[in-house]
């Protein structure tokens, strides 16, 4: 099975495995295939992190793609510059948006190493034929999505950059993706990237040294560098894959597995330790008792993120406070107790966009991936001639000097991703995760509690509507009825309603039972769930 959010790249997956390839051939070919039929989400010069199961050769483990900030960056650099911070905390707004948009934006590029990195570890099938069915994408072309569409026509707000601007922002970008007028390409619109098929068939052919060493590195840097950008040769080439055991934890009578800072996964659970000491399944789901214990354990988990999880190389993460169960289980006596918790922002703006993808990968041996890979949000920079967007990866750094998510040069930031994995003794039951900034973490949690304490399929896990608290207000989608937020507000809270039924991450995943594989693709996106039987998808 491949669940995942462009029903392009789950083919491609499929494609792999029909060919005989296994979970981790069909999720290095579905992640390729995703950064060329959604170029605003993800890319080969983004970064991701993936967890990596192969039981039969006794293999668990994470490789972690962040991208750091380039070696020229320093931590005040960009100190005096400090206008806000967004709404949840998942970047901040500065003077000029060098941050946000631009040659200043990009971080060292991650991706295509990553997914080299996890082919060469555990793939069967040869390099080439999994980067090929991204190559035809990108040749033979795709169209406009709905999803793509109206991510793409998302408008600006309290000094965050509009993604049209992103996509106005080069000549390339504009021939790509817009209309004569400026306008993003309508819904059904064809669409070929013949620059970024070239770049990829060098990659199917000579593997990654190119991009990192060779010639496609020099014309990367020459065009950056000729923009002002801070990335250098000696970035890309330096650059490494980082491979991680899982973060380890437990909730009820499940296992979960989940990825180390600074990625979420610290973030999840943490939360899933204060909510062991509800009981979710007796109260009645999205409830205001239910939406408000929920909410605390998130506000609590957001604060300690803000102030402990950052790059454990530059950074001492306290774990063993963090996940202790000692600790979740004061937390959960102070929420009882109707404690609210504060989480502090300075001058809180714009809410985080809702860029990131993911998927899920299950194969017929019980091998799994679960990867979620991004741009951030990208930098409206494509080299002439290359076709694919460069991330914007420094814009959740924070310019003040001395935090956990300062800048260093080399430093990776906090991301909320945390592909996941969860076992029932001892045997693989959940496989997911989701993009969404910083709601990635919350999305996740609400469908870990809705397979695990509600008892739900994984594609009703996905769709039941959906919460978060990353500040000091409640987020709710618009299918939580209003009433619901009217006894919130009674008590206090602040809220804010999503005009979008389906938000607040969007998960997909896999459920694996005992009559077989069932799938979950989040309505807010155009994702699907393919099961290969024999030689049919279905």
């Amino acid at each position: 099975m491949v669940v995942c959010a462009q029903p392009e790249a789950a083919e491609s997956g499929i494609e792999i495995l029909r060919a005989g390839g296994n979970a981790v051939d069909a999720a290095v070919a579905t992640a390729l295939a995703q950064t060329v039929v959604d170029p605003l989400m993800c890319g080969i010069a983004g970064f991701g992190t993936a967890a990596v199961y192969v039981p039969g050769a006794q293999v668990h483990e994470y490789f972690d793609f962040h991208s750091p900030a380039p070696l020229a960056a320093h931590e005040n650099m960009w100190e005096d510059l400090l206008e806000g911070e967004t709404k949840d905390g998942f970047g901040f707004i500065l003077k000029g948006r060098v941050n946000d948009i631009g040659p200043q934006s990009i971080g060292t590029p991650a991706t295509l190493k990553g997914l080299e990195a996890m082919h060469q570890a555990h793939g069967r099938l040869p390099w080439k034929q999994v980067v090929e069915p991204a190559i035809r994408w990108a040749a033979d072309g795709f169209f406009v999505r709905p999803g793509m569409h109206a991510f793409w026509i998302d408008e600006p707000s309290m000094g965050r950059v509009g993604n049209l601007e992103r996509l106005q922002y080069c000549e390339d970008s504009r021939e790509l993706y817009c209309r004569p007028d400026g306008r993003p390409k309508a819904i059904g619109t064809p669409l070929r990237n013949e620059g970024m098929a070239r770049v990829l068939q060098q990659v199917a052919e000579e593997g990654t040294r190119p991009f990192y060493h060779g010639d496609l590195a020099q014309k990367m840097i020459a065009h950056l560098q000729s923009l002002g950008a801070l990335l250098t040769l000696e970035d890309l080439a330096q650059y490494e894959v980082t491979r991680n055991a899982p973060l380890v934890g437990t909730y009820r009578d499940r296992t979960i597995t989940t990825n180390q800072p600074p990625g979420g996964g610290a973030m999840l659970l943490e939360m899933l330790n204060i909510l062991e000491h509800f009981d979710l399944r007796g109260m009645e789901h999205s409830s205001p008792e239910y939406i408000r214990l929920v909410c605390e354990a998130m506000k609590q988990a957001t604060i300690d993120k803000d102030r402990y999880i950052g790059d454990p190389k530059f950074f001492d993460v306290p774990l063993d406070r963090l996940l202790s169960k000692d600790m979740a289980r004061a937390v959960a006596e102070q929420i009882r107790a109707g404690q609210k918790f504060s989480v502090e922002r300075v001058n809180p703006g714009a809410p985080v966009p809702r860029d990131t993808t993911h998927l899920s990968v299950v194969d017929a041996d019980g091998n799994a991936v679960s990867m979620t890979h991004s741009l951030a949000m990208p930098s409206g920079i494509i080299t002439p001639g290359m076709g694919f967007l460069y991330n914007g990866c420094m814009g959740v750094f924070d310019p003040r000097p001395g935090r956990a998510g300062s800048i260093q040069p080399g430093k990776s930031r906090f991301t909320s991703s945390c592909p996941t994995m969860t076992f029932k003794d001892g045997q693989l039951d959940v496989v997911l995760g989701a993009p969404g900034g910083t709601q990635i973490a919350m999305g996740v949690l609400h469908v870990l509690i809705n397979v695990i304490d509600h008892g739900m399929e994984m594609q009703a896990a996905v769709s039941a509507p959906r919460f978060s608290s990353t500040s000091n207000s409640i987020d709710v989608c618009n299918r939580i009825p209003r009433y619901t937020t009217r006894a919130l507000e009674d008590q206090g809270y602040s809220i804010g309603r999503n005009p979008y039924n389906y938000t607040i991450g969007w998960v997909h995943g896999v459920q694996v039972q005992p009559d077989g594989l069932h799938g979950g693709a989040d309505p807010g996106r155009d994702g699907v769930a393919y099961k290969l039987r024999g030689d049919v998808a279905h």
